[in-house]
């Protein structure tokens, strides 16, 4: 049975946990496979609004099995408290919830250090969530980081010891005023690595290949947005992982030909946190309109979310780039009311038309030209079927087909998992 991949096209917050907990009734395994405690995926169902940061989307399924794996940097006081806001709401997570031995520790110090270097950037800030996740992918890299594994080893706390003198040493070179109780710091580090120690800690490249070959149905869950790819975003105001395609092989340990479908998640229109570029950034009333209807701030940060209309440009870009087979649109109902939508076709490239995502976007090298097209009035969030939808909808998602060369196979009209209509 081959992987199927759900992951963004955008610059993040597209609403991929409330499609991967749409679909995981028809997986028996969702497995995150990059990113950590910078994502926020948000899931509403039954009255109540739930952010995951760590833990796969497909947690509040009875059956699916859900797997950390060797790809994502674990903080392991933020997953104390994921799991503990679980236990309020009565989940049994011990025998579903699986975390790779493979997968990075976040140390204390690697929030510091985060903090640290971001200060010392001034104004060129690149708008880290300052959880930690690049001073983690870079002891990754560096091969000295501390991984889940690890735990099991006797002289566990030795390393720890090792790795975190190592950072103090490190601040001392930023030459920057960091206030911080390490000994508080270590302390509720401590407890979340015994909540943790709770959990399976599993081979997850062995386990999920042994599930491919006994014909089990498996959903890698993304984080982030393919344009914040360390490698094909808007570098260098990216994220620290690979967060497209490529991305779920070398996270979970599967092999390219285990991938069959890739779905691929994108906003009406586009969003953006913190800092970097954005060619359809609006600075009016309708893009105040977009972040009021569409309540933008980013799950994690807290953050006003930049709006803009629909880059078709990086939209393109994303589904070569990702082999994407099926687009599933969000927030179509944020747009209703709108008389006139536009959506980027094309950028002025240094005084050169292009339809290609270049090297620099920054606004010195690109202008953008749109394409008009009538909005809707209709209330989209009461509608249930495909049916239903307005015309001048179906003619904004057909344009979008026709340039992408890609189905979109599902339309969101809603924060809720019932707001979701299957085409």
């Amino acid at each position: 049975m081959a992987v199927d991949l759900l992951l963004g096209l955008q610059w993040g917050d597209e609403g991929k946990g409330k499609i991967v907990d749409v679909l995981t009734g028809n997986y028996d395994i969702i497995a995150r496979f990059q990113g950590g405690p910078n994502a926020g995926h948000t899931l509403i169902f039954d009255g109540h609004k739930h952010v995951l940061h760590t833990i796969p989307s497909g947690i509040f399924h009875k059956t699916a099995l859900n797997v950390v794996g060797n790809g994502v940097v674990i903080d392991p006081v933020i997953f104390k408290k994921e799991l503990e806001n679980l236990d309020k709401h009565k989940v049994d997570y011990t025998s579903k919830l699986l975390i790779s031995r493979k997968a990075h520790l976040i140390l204390p110090t690697h929030r510091l250090l985060d903090a640290a270097s971001e200060t010392s950037k001034g104004k060129a800030k690149i708008g880290s969530t300052l959880k930690g996740i690049g001073p983690t992918y870079m002891d990754k890299t560096g091969r000295n980081g501390m991984r889940v594994g690890d735990l099991e080893l006797k002289n566990w706390k030795d390393k720890y010891h090792a790795l975190t003198a190592k950072h103090l040493g490190m601040l001392d070179y930023f030459n920057i005023k960091i206030d911080y109780n390490l000994e508080e710091l270590e302390a509720e580090f401590d407890k979340g690595i015994e909540k943790l120690r709770t959990l399976q800690f599993i081979d997850s490249e062995e386990f999920l290949n042994q599930a491919i070959k006994s014909n089990k149905t498996i959903l890698a869950e993304g984080a982030q947005g393919s344009l914040l790819d360390i490698d094909f975003g808007t570098y260098p105001f990216v994220t620290s992982s690979n967060t497209t395609a490529a991305g779920a092989c070398t996270g979970l340990g599967v092999a390219p030909n285990r991938i069959k479908d890739v779905y691929g998640i994108f906003k009406a229109y586009t969003t953006r946190v913190g800092s970097g570029p954005f060619p359809t950034e609006l600075f009016d009333k309708d893009g105040e309109e977009m972040a009021r209807i569409g309540q933008e701030f980013g799950a994690t940060t807290g953050r006003p979310r930049r709006c803009g209309w629909l880059d078709l440009v990086a939209l393109k870009y994303a589904v070569d780039v990702n082999g994407v087979t099926q687009l599933m649109m969000m927030k179509g109902d944020v747009l209703s009311g709108f008389d006139t939508l536009k959506i980027c076709t094309s950028y002025n490239y240094k005084g050169k038309e292009i339809s290609h995502f270049p090297y620099n976007i920054e606004p010195e090298n690109v202008s953008v030209n749109y394409s008009e097209f009538k909005g809707w009035d209709e209330d989209l969030t009461k509608m249930t079927s495909a049916e239903q939808l307005p015309k001048n909808l179906m003619d904004y998602v057909a344009f979008i087909e026709k340039e992408t060369g890609v189905p979109v196979k599902i339309v969101s009209v809603g924060p809720d998992r019932k707001q979701t209509i299957v085409r």
